[in-house]
């Protein structure tokens, strides 16, 4: 009997996912080795671990206790960096999240700014597939991961390094941070396994001066990027390049909410902090479907974040008739980029009406309205976001155990970590 079409996909994807792991696990093979070249390697990294970086560093567990013009003097190239934002972390962090500080100086010159963030993680921040909790004894697991990065973003948006400086010793000096801030941070906890969060590259390595260091590259789902064209001034400019499939799928998104009697609509900071634990529960909605959350917002952080970012931030809402709120998207001007950033809806009224899609494309409006050049979606959701025009573009993070010896495990699990290949799209008339 022929397999039927609605039979085929998900046997396709189940074929595919195997080839995938295939190929992963065939890379954990034996593999020719120069037991010569191999001693070396080991003495260099010894050697490399256990040396300075030869710059001077400074530690802080707040941001208001470094030298600011120090800072801001690195720091201009990211609002995730700013003074403003870190000081919003800080009073509404995460609760298993304790934020850290390290510059690092080359002859009294600023040429590094880090954040830094200690994570608290256990049975709280797993779950099995389809949102139940982790049974013992992994529910009672709680374990420390030091970080260099910024869990509640994503991109290089928490490292700030000088561009005359030379690469390898600054990351020479992250890594010796990242060694000090754990020392320093032992009798709260030891923690055992640290990462550099979102480093712009794909592949199985690393820089090689974080490799000397012990550190391996996971590779994780792109960022997904729609770069603007400079004739899109409107949202009847972006309408307009799409070939007509895709432009009429836009276009009954809109529709559709309408007819369920929802209008989205800009909501102001005001609005935000008076209806903080509404907006919390629409976002609590989206959160609480993941299977590892490391970091879960606190309510009154996103409106927090608008009253410091003023202009550079906005909430758009989708309302309905009566008043409720149903969803929101929250966007960030970040120099030449928009972050579509968190987004919240109820899901039970996005069964009759698509608010998630609808919200998710209306940051193409915010994206515009700053005058950016690039919108960036982050992870998830490729398929829609590809449908929107988005390109793939690759992280992966650098981890290393506090334990050299089991770093064979770190190379293990790296080898056979996977995720979903985002889909090809064109939504885009061919441009002359």
């Amino acid at each position: 009997m022929p397999i039927s079409p609605l039979a085929k996909k998900p046997l396709q994807a189940t074929v595919a996912k195997l080839k995938r792991t295939g190929r992963a696990l065939g890379k954990l093979k034996p593999q020719p080795v120069n037991p010569v070249q191999t001693l070396h390697d080991i003495k260099a990294r010894r050697v490399a671990r256990r040396t300075a970086s030869g710059l001077q560093l400074v530690l802080a567990d707040r941001i208001d206790f470094v030298n600011p013009a120090h800072w801001d003097a690195l720091a201009a190239q990211t609002v995730f960096l700013s003074r403003d934002y870190l000081r919003v972390l800080e009073a509404h962090a995460p609760a298993n999240l304790e934020p850290r500080y390290a510059m690092a100086y080359a002859d009294g010159e600023p040429v590094a700014a880090l954040l830094l963030q200690r994570v608290s993680v256990g049975g709280a921040q797993l779950r099995k597939p389809g949102g139940k909790k982790l049974v013992d004894p992994v529910a009672g697991l709680r374990e420390h991961l030091l970080v260099c990065g910024n869990l509640l973003v994503w991109g290089a948006r928490s490292m700030a390094l000088a561009p005359h400086a030379d690469e390898a010793q600054l990351w020479h000096a992250v890594c010796e941070a990242i060694y000090r801030v754990r020392r320093a941070d032992k009798l709260s906890g030891q923690s055992d396994l640290a990462m550099i969060k979102d480093l712009g590259m794909a592949g199985e390595d690393v820089p090689p001066s974080l490799r000397l260091l012990g550190y391996r590259s996971v590779e994780t789902e792109p960022d997904m990027v729609l770069t603007l064209r400079p004739e899109w001034k409107s949202w009847d400019d972006y309408l307009a390049s799409m070939t007509s499939g895709y432009r009429s799928a836009a276009k009954k998104l809109l529709k559709d909410c309408a007819a369920a009697s929802l209008t989205l609509r800009d909501a102001t900071t005001e609005e935000m902090l008076a209806r903080a634990d509404e907006l919390h529960a629409l976002y609590g909605q989206v959160h609480q479907a993941q299977g590892l959350r490391l970091a879960t917002l606190s309510p009154r952080y996103l409106p927090a974040m608008a009253a410091a970012l003023g202009a550079r931030f906005r909430c758009r809402v989708a309302e309905h008739a009566d008043g409720r709120w149903v969803g929101f998207v929250t966007s960030v001007h970040d120099g030449d980029t928009t972050l579509g950033y968190y987004i919240g809806y109820d899901r039970a009224a996005n069964a009759d009406a698509p608010i998630y899609l609808t919200l998710l494309q209306s940051t193409v409006q915010d994206a515009i309205a700053f005058g950016s050049s690039r919108l960036s979606l982050g992870r998830t959701a490729l398929e829609p976001k590809a449908k929107m025009g988005c390109k793939p573009e690759p992280l992966s993070c650098a981890v290393r155990h506090r334990v050299s010896a089991l770093n064979w495990i770190v190379t293990a699990l790296t080898k056979t970590a996977e995720h979903d290949e985002p889909p090809e799209r064109s939504p885009f008339k061919a441009v002359a």
